[in-house]
Formats: structure tokens, sequence, C-alpha cells
């Protein structure tokens, strides 16, 4: 006999296909996350796009016909769908919940279901854990939506991306200063690692770093490079500044925690190849407290991602410092601010076009959804490279966590790809107060 799963707005918020996504399954939706759904439906962000998708997807199924007991369709293998309206709480548990609030709507839905099909079993999905400890402090079956969510062996072999190997003093030698400054991958490794792969390798207490080219079938020397005035302070930086000034590799994911030098390490890099690309993009995700949007603020569109783009332009200063004032590299971006071939644009209105030949730096990627960051990488056009940097730890959007955000999603699924590298930072260079607080607070 079929299952029964409650859906909560989240969930649709969150993935508009997910009523797909439980096979032979039975899906119901209160009336009241359909009333929640219509709040969302007017925006140009994630969340309006998929509520207006969802509201699409039903009427479509239920064009010409009406819901019957079980409801309609959803067609091939699926289960049906139906929309149930509000039912109260049983008479025992009217006392517990008191407020009228959609949340108590929902889950009195759910209760109610249940009741209704006692053979079967039922559980109300959602992605918000207040909701799901109210629903079993009721006695309901409560789970949390896990399509989509990294498991945690990922999430550590995320963090471990850098492989430690003990090699003869004669092979790091000649990857340090032979000819080629490469090895065989078979002198290091019993099968071949995946492409981009890092290694650290130690020569008379130092350290060689390296990283798999898999198109020559070598593991070539990562250099420390210079960029903007910028240059690498550890391991995972000299690895981050590589894989951002390699025009070979045109994704790179930059995680870490605060002030490991991601954004700024990236920056430093489209300005030192400011001149291979016809522009430079820097964007965010416009999150703030309170839930308010850009159109909250006064002023045009620039004036309104002022306070958003504050943290890139305080890394742009950084950079500006390197040089004296006046002086032809801080002149020259200036120019480039100046001239919008370096641009800070909202995230908002990247749905529909197409970047060619363009830097395109991501900060705080963490608070986008995996939908959202394959509406941006599938914006890119021929000659154009993707930086996506931030911290899993440090997410701002209510339904997503450190297992579902977009970043995340974008390591496990991008894993081993030629055009793929990630690198994870975990020393704090901004100051040492900053890294002594990250480590103790």
């Amino acid at each position: 006999m079929a299952k029964i799963f409650v859906l909560d707005t989240n969930i649709i918020l969150h993935d508009y296909k997910s009523v797909r996504h439980f096979q032979e399954n039975d899906i119901v939706i209160p009336i009241a996350v359909i009333e929640e759904l219509d709040k969302f439906k007017k925006g140009n962000d994630a969340l309006s796009y998929n509520a207006r998708a969802f509201m699409r997807d039903i009427n479509k199924l239920t064009d010409k016909q009406a819901f019957g007991p079980r409801g309609v369709p959803l067609g091939g293998k699926l289960g049906y769908i139906k929309i149930e309206p509000n039912h109260p709480f049983a008479p025992e548990f009217q006392d517990l919940f008191r407020d009228d609030i959609q949340d108590h709507r929902i889950l009195a839905t759910a209760m109610w279901v249940r009741d209704q099909h006692p053979d079967q079993f039922v559980a109300l999905v959602t992605k918000d854990i207040n909701l799901r400890l109210k629903a079993k402090a009721a006695g309901m079956e409560a789970q949390d939506y896990l399509r989509g969510r990294v498991d945690n062996e990922v999430m550590e072999n995320l963090e471990r991306e850098v492989v430690v190997v003990e090699a003869s003093s004669e092979a790091v030698q000649r990857l340090a200063y032979g000819q080629d400054n490469c090895l065989p991958w078979k002198e290091i490794a019993p099968k071949e690692p995946r492409p981009n792969q890092l290694y650290k390798f130690s020569l008379g207490g130092e350290t060689v770093c390296g990283r798999y080219d898999a198109g020559r079938g070598v593991i070539t020397l990562v250099r420390a490079h210079t960029a903007y005035g910028i240059r690498p302070r550890n391991d995972e930086q000299k690895f981050a500044l590589d894989a951002c000034l390699n025009p070979a590799i045109p994704l790179v994911s930059l995680t870490g925690g605060a002030g490991t030098g991601k954004t700024l390490l990236a920056l430093a890099a489209a300005l030192e190849q400011a001149d291979e690309y016809d522009q430079i993009i820097l964007s965010r995700p416009t999150v703030v407290l309170g839930g308010q949007d850009i159109g909250f603020l006064p002023g045009d569109q620039k004036s309104k991602m002022g306070p958003y783009v504050q943290p890139l332009m305080d890394n742009l200063d950084v950079i500006k410092r390197c040089f004296k004032p006046g002086s032809k590299q801080a002149l020259k971006i200036e120019a480039m601010l100046k001239d919008e071939r370096l641009l800070i644009s909202p995230l908002a209105y990247i749905r529909g076009r197409s970047l060619g030949k363009v830097y395109f730096i991501v900060d705080e990627a963490q608070n986008l959804t995996p939908h959202e960051v394959k509406t941006i990488i599938t914006r890119a056009g021929e000659g154009t490279k993707m930086v996506f940097t931030g911290d899993v730890f440090q997410i701002d959007q209510p339904y997503l966590d450190q297992w579902s955000n977009g970043l995340t999603h974008l390591g496990e699924k991008m894993h081993g790809q030629p055009l793929f590298e990630h690198v994870f930072l975990r020393k704090g260079e901004r100051s040492p107060l900053s890294d002594i607080a990250a480590k103790l607070l």
C-alpha cells in the first residue's frame, strides 16, 4: 500500500519538483501551504520562481478534472497528489496548539490525514526543525526532505581535498627542481588519481605542492604565484590561487572559515588576468535579517547593492593598498570600476543572461540553493571562468544547512571533473585576533 506524505511549504520552495520524488507514494498539500505559496509568487528570486513553477505544474495536472478522493495522478509510475482543506486539531490537542498560525494548520491537517488512513504510513515532511519537534511531541511522524542532501562522508572528503604523500626524496626533488616540474602519477599513487587531485610532499622540512593534470597524466608542481600584489601565506592559499589563475579550470570552489582569504584570492586572480576577460563580475546573494529584499532599500540598483557588496569592496581596498596611490595598478582598478569592466551585480538578475568571456566571482555561495547554483553555472559562455566562495558553516538561509546548500552540492556533483577544482582553506590569515577568535569562540 502506498505511503502518504504531507508536504510543508518550505519543501516546495526548496524544490518545486519535490512532489515527483516520492516514487509511487501519494502526496497531500494542505490548503495552508497554497496560501503561503501565494505570498511568494511575486519576485525574481529562487523562492518566487519555485512557487510559480509549482502552481503551474499543479494547474496543468488538474486541467479539466477535479481532485477525487485520492487526488489526481502525477503520471508515470508515481502516486497521486491532493490538496486538502484545513482541518482542526483533535479535541485532545487543541489546548496544546492554541495559536492560529500556518504551521499549526499544516500540522493539524497532517494529523487529520493520518487519522483518516489508519492502515497507511503517513508522515509530515518539512525542513522546519521547530515544526518537526512539534509534530513529534504530538505523536506525528515527521521527516526532513533528504533529496539533494550530501552525506557526512562526502562532507569529510571535501574537507580532506589535499593528500599528504610520503614519496622518495629523489622524486620530490624532480617535481620541485626538475626541468619539467612534473612526475608520472604511477610513482605516487597505486591507481590513477581523479582530475585536479591536490598533493603535499615533504622535502627537507619544507612542503612541495602538486596537482594531478589529467590531460597530461602527470602530477605538476603548484608554485606560489603572486597576483596583483597578493601572495599566498599557506599551502591551501597556494592551491587556491593556482586554481583561480589556471585558464584550463573554468569552475573553482573555495570553502573555508572567516579570514581564510577565499574572496581576496579570487579577486586578486581576476585582476591579474583582467586583460584576458571582457569583464569581471562580483556578486553575492542578497540575504539580510528580517527577510527584506533589495527593494526595501532606497535608490537605484547600484545604491541598493551597496550594503550587500561592501565586503567585496573591502577586499578590493586590501588589493589597492598593495600599491602606491596613483600607481599604474591602482589607476587601472579605478578605470575598470568606472568603465564597468569590474562590475558588482545582484544575482537576482542573472537568470536569462549569457556570460561570455567573463570572470565571475560569487561570494557567500553557501546561501544559494543547488538549483540557484545550477542556474548560475549554466549561464557560462565561451571563455568564462566562475569562482564560488563561501563557508558552509555560516548559512543565513532558514531552510539550508551544511549538507543541502548549493556550495556543498556543487563540490559533490562536480567532484572528479577535469573542469573543476575545489580547495578547502583551513588557516585564517586575516589577523592573529581573527584566527584565535574563530578557533575558541
